[in-house]
């Protein structure tokens, strides 16, 4: 088969796709990435058995710069002749399922994880939505990565019950036991804390992710401040690149001032840094699954959530973590300072964590599921 990838950011496909794209390709399929520009694209070039085409795709409205990235994704389609094209972000999205209707792809796929305008009002809220629908649409099936935000799409009326599913137990892509696995990792913690001027006996509570107002920093922050006042010795871990589109986000000054705060900015390793937390918080407003739950899972680390769409998925709450109402500084403050206080109870939930991710989000069975969907589509193939 010949299969094109597509996503907005070459980033996306690096750090969320590439182990699901190196096995679809090692299957014998044709794989082509498309993207915007980025430092990225080098390191996607380096996967073997790709290609990989640069096309400008805008993260926000533009009109010009869309109907000019809509032209061109319309015209590569129809030169290249893909069976598949499985798109990921939204803007990527709603820009390949029209140009690949028109095209005349046979089979278009979209893989939803996450919708921006859940945390949006007003007319950007609506339009950001209608471009969803409209990728449901024109696609010929539809994907969610957990079964919550499933049921929600279809709540919201953005796309009918019988064009979206969850491939397998749900996930973008899974998690590389091979990476994040505690036993490889062992033999550095102590130079990791080192470097990280963590003082011995000090717990760790470790955020992964874009430092945006969405991933619920500004209540993290707090909670974490109520921590420190109930007079737990621990350390804030806060691993991530800062959002240029978030202006109002102030974690890196706060991490520069605060002595119990590290700023780490971007990490190709976070299972580092995942080998060193005793539990690691996703406050998000809005996630399609939250895959660096599972991450940290991986590396026996129970979490903290919010109680939203997709991490009700990937933490089973009372088992692998808690989840708490979002937008509460005080419930999460109290649910980090209950499992910092019983070590016993947060070594279980991690390692039910782990066996957890293990038995239902190895890597390798999402990307046998997702190759698995792929084979059947195209056997029952027809232009729609």
């Amino acid at each position: 088969m010949k299969i094109a990838r597509i996503a907005t950011v070459p980033f996306f496909l690096y750090n969320h796709l590439r182990e699901q794209i190196a096995a679809t390709a090692a299957a014998g399929n044709e794989v082509v990435l498309i993207s915007s520009g980025g430092e990225e694209t080098q390191w996607l070039k380096q996967i073997p058995a790709i290609r990989f085409q640069q096309i400008d795709i805008p993260r926000k409205i533009s009109p010009l710069r869309d109907l000019r990235a809509l032209w061109q994704l319309f015209l590569f389609f129809r030169r290249e002749r893909f069976d598949i094209v499985h798109s990921t972000t939204p803007k990527a999205g709603m820009l390949c399922a029209i140009a690949g209707c028109f095209a005349r792809v046979p089979i278009r796929l979209h893989t939803f994880t996450g919708q921006p305008w859940v945390e949006m009002r007003g007319m950007i809220r609506s339009v950001a939505k209608a471009g969803d629908r409209l990728t449901a649409r024109f696609n010929t099936l539809c994907y969610a990565d957990s079964f919550s935000q499933r049921d929600f799409i279809i709540a919201e009326g953005v796309c009918d019950e019988k064009k979206i599913r969850v491939p397998g137990s749900g996930s973008l892509a899974g998690v590389d036991l091979s990476r994040f696995n505690p036993e490889v990792w062992a033999a550095t913690k102590q130079s990791t804390l080192d470097e990280l001027k963590i003082p011995a006996g000090s717990k760790v509570v470790t955020f992964i992710g874009r430092l945006t107002r969405d991933k619920g920093l500004a209540e993290l922050m707090e909670a974490f401040g109520a921590v420190l006042q109930s007079g737990q010795k621990c350390v804030l871990l806060l691993v991530g690149p800062e959002d240029s589109d978030d202006g109002s986000l102030t974690s890196r000054a706060a991490a520069r001032s605060d002595e119990n705060i590290r700023y780490t900015g971007y990490s190709a390793q976070p299972e580092r840094y995942l080998a060193v937390t005793d539990i690691f918080c996703l406050p998000s407003y809005r996630e399609g699954f939250g895959n660096v739950i599972i991450e940290a899972a991986a590396m026996g680390v129970p979490s903290v959530g919010t109680d939203i769409v997709g991490l009700r998925d990937s933490i089973a709450d009372g088992e692998t973590g808690v989840l708490v109402p979002p937008k509460n500084a005080a419930a999460l403050a109290d649910a980090i300072m209950s499992l910092l206080a019983d070590d016993g109870r947060r070594r279980a939930m991690g390692e039910k964590a782990r066996a957890r991710a293990i038995a239902q989000f190895d890597a390798r069975k999402v990307s046998a599921a997702v190759l698995a969907e792929y084979q059947s589509l195209r056997a029952g193939t027809r232009v729609t």
